[in-house]
């Protein structure tokens, strides 16, 4: 086996000069215990590795992306976007000799802090913290679960993640977080993760709302990043009569050209979309919004998830007891509340407003 000082080397000789290396990492906040063994990790790979054990993790699987969880088999959970995020960003990090470890990290715990039935659920937590003098945003939830929620270590809360983990979870931001907003530039692995956000959700909705019949191909077939990548694909496989086939082929074709697009445009500094492709992604998420996340069907369900969460919200404030006494250590109850619904499943919480009087 190759030793942690082996593995080190090989980074410093693959990775392009402006990767984040894991021989120049920060470091850890809490310093921790040598291991008995003398192979070792690179520490990004330990990162991801506790990230994918922990328990928040797993819990992925039954929270809305965009189809409330167990909506159908097919359908993606947050869990699916999660992995989904986690593999277009290394394909990005491996084509611009960036460190894949570090930003296969950030992606996989991107989402942790995500609370149940999606945006809707993000929105409704904010609502009602605000109500006590304090919001709360997923991307800021990511980071506390992993620095103080999640308890598996003896010696600290948290999973105690590298400073350049946390610097992703902190900073990242997609289009939809952003509302506007510029932040400050980040390590490149970071950035990488906040553009394969967008391109995994912006592809995997179309396929969603196709498969659901919410939305209809001929919704997509004038957009130009559908009409160029059919092309595409009909010069590859020649005419294909399934239309899941051939959905299939054009949305794996439009992900290859936003990816061949970034790396394209990659000037050592910022990785950003051309100007031509943002027109062009912005096309395909007029019509998401129009047709797909404002639809009465993922609408009503998720609006009914706002709901639900809100009466948990506000019955936990009045029966506190109810609360697990872990989340309630050092915080302010709203906190405590905060935390322990954010963490929830989607079927969880619908079991638990069930048990309200």
């Amino acid at each position: 086996m190759r030793t942690k000082r082996d593995l080190e080397e090989i980074e410093l000789k693959v990775l392009a000069k402006y990767a984040t290396k894991s021989v120049n990492s920060v470091g850890r906040k809490t310093v921790e215990r040598d291991g008995t063994s003398k192979f070792g990790r690179l520490e990004f790979q330990k990162d991801r590795d506790r990230i994918i054990h922990s328990r928040a993790f797993r819990r992925l699987d039954e929270k809305t992306q965009v189809f409330p969880a167990l909506f159908g088999d097919h359908y993606r959970t947050r869990l699916t976007h999660t992995l989904e995020v986690a593999q277009i960003s290394r394909d990005i990090a491996r084509g611009l000799g960036l460190n894949e470890d570090l930003a296969e990290a950030i992606a996989l715990a991107h989402d942790l802090g995500h609370p149940p039935f999606g945006h809707a659920g993000e929105d409704a937590l904010d609502e009602m913290m605000r109500e006590y003098g304090m919001r709360f945003e997923h991307n800021e939830q990511s980071k506390r679960v992993v620095e103080k929620l999640e308890k598996v270590y003896p010696d600290f809360d948290g999973l105690n993640l590298t400073y350049e983990t946390l610097e992703g979870l902190e900073k990242h931001k997609t289009s939809w977080d952003r509302a506007g907003v510029k932040i400050a530039h980040m390590h490149l692995e970071g950035q990488v993760v906040n553009i394969a956000d967008e391109i995994a959700y912006t592809n995997h909705d179309m396929d969603d709302g196709i498969r659901s019949g919410i939305i209809s191909v001929k919704d997509l077939e004038k957009t130009y990043l559908w009409k160029k990548s059919k092309k595409i694909v009909i010069a590859k496989y020649g005419k294909i009569r399934d239309e899941k086939t051939l959905v299939s082929r054009i949305i794996s074709q439009i992900i290859s050209l936003m990816i061949f697009d970034i790396c394209d445009n990659f000037d050592g500094f910022l990785i950003i979309f051309s100007p031509k492709m943002t027109k062009y992604i912005k096309e395909l998420r007029d019509i998401l919004f129009k047709k797909f996340y404002l639809s009465p069907t993922v609408k009503n369900k998720l609006d009914n998830g706002k709901k639900m969460i809100k009466k948990l919200f506000k019955y936990y404030m009045k029966k506190p007891d109810e609360v697990p006494g872990k989340y309630k250590i050092d915080v302010e109850l709203p906190v405590a509340v905060k935390d322990y619904i954010a963490g929830m499943t989607d079927l969880f919480l619908e079991k638990e407003v069930k048990k309200i009087p």
